[in-house]
């Protein structure tokens, strides 16, 4: 890939967690989106019967319960067709090291030298009180058309709408779009998302977004 590279030219996989509340978190539910040349793809979920019980307060967030875990597969199980979603694309998530911490240690075998943070390029693109998902589906209109079924804080549900939010980013960041080598120099997480993000420049706007 040269620095002109576009970024619709590159294979994306947008990535969300859900977890069991530990510390660190064990997987509960990881859901994949592919966004190839530009077009967002369908989702895949898997949920993941952790080694220990899901806590009270992660239930609160993403209402998985036990119950509703007990048959399903461990980690060990499901890992290799994981794996196999996330192939060779570049991660991208809100918030992404979150995600990928939880993905290093689940899947010891999946590795990428670096990933894209949908958070840091809305806080370059856009001048709001808040950055979560919520208020961004609602300022960019996200939410239309979803599958029946689908509800915040659920896997599924986060990645497609930040497939939608990075499809949207990516587009409006430059007349014509971004260069792939834009995108993550505005929005890498670096390698295993371990390093916190760097002090943003919140005046400065890369984009140009209607």
């Amino acid at each position: 890939m040269s620095a002109t590279t576009r970024w619709d030219e590159v294979d994306y996989v947008v990535v969300d967690v859900e977890g069991n509340g530990a510390r660190p978190p064990d997987l509960v539910e990881v859901a994949t989106v592919p966004v190839r040349g530009g077009v967002v793809g369908q989702p895949r979920v898997w949920l993941v019967r952790p080694p220990a019980a899901i806590t009270w307060q992660a239930r609160k967030i993403h209402g998985i319960s036990n119950d509703d875990v007990a048959n399903a597969p461990t980690i060990g199980t499901v890992a290799a067709e994981i794996t196999a979603a996330l192939g060779d694309a570049i991660p991208v998530g809100h918030a992404v090291h979150v995600d990928l911490d939880v993905l290093h240690r689940s899947l010891p075998t999946w590795d990428h030298p670096t990933a894209l943070d949908t958070l840091k390029l809305a806080r370059r693109a856009f001048d709001l009180e808040s950055y979560k998902l919520a208020a961004l589906v609602e300022h960019r209109h996200l939410g239309a058309d979803l599958p029946a079924g689908m509800r915040a804080h659920r896997a599924d549900y986060d990645a497609l709408i930040t497939a939608r939010l990075f499809v949207d980013l990516a587009s409006g960041f430059a007349p014509g779009g971004a260069a792939l080598d834009d995108l993550i120099n505005a929005a890498s997480s670096g390698k295993r998302g371990g390093a916190k993000p760097a002090a943003e420049d919140e005046a400065a706007t890369l984009f140009e977004l209607p």
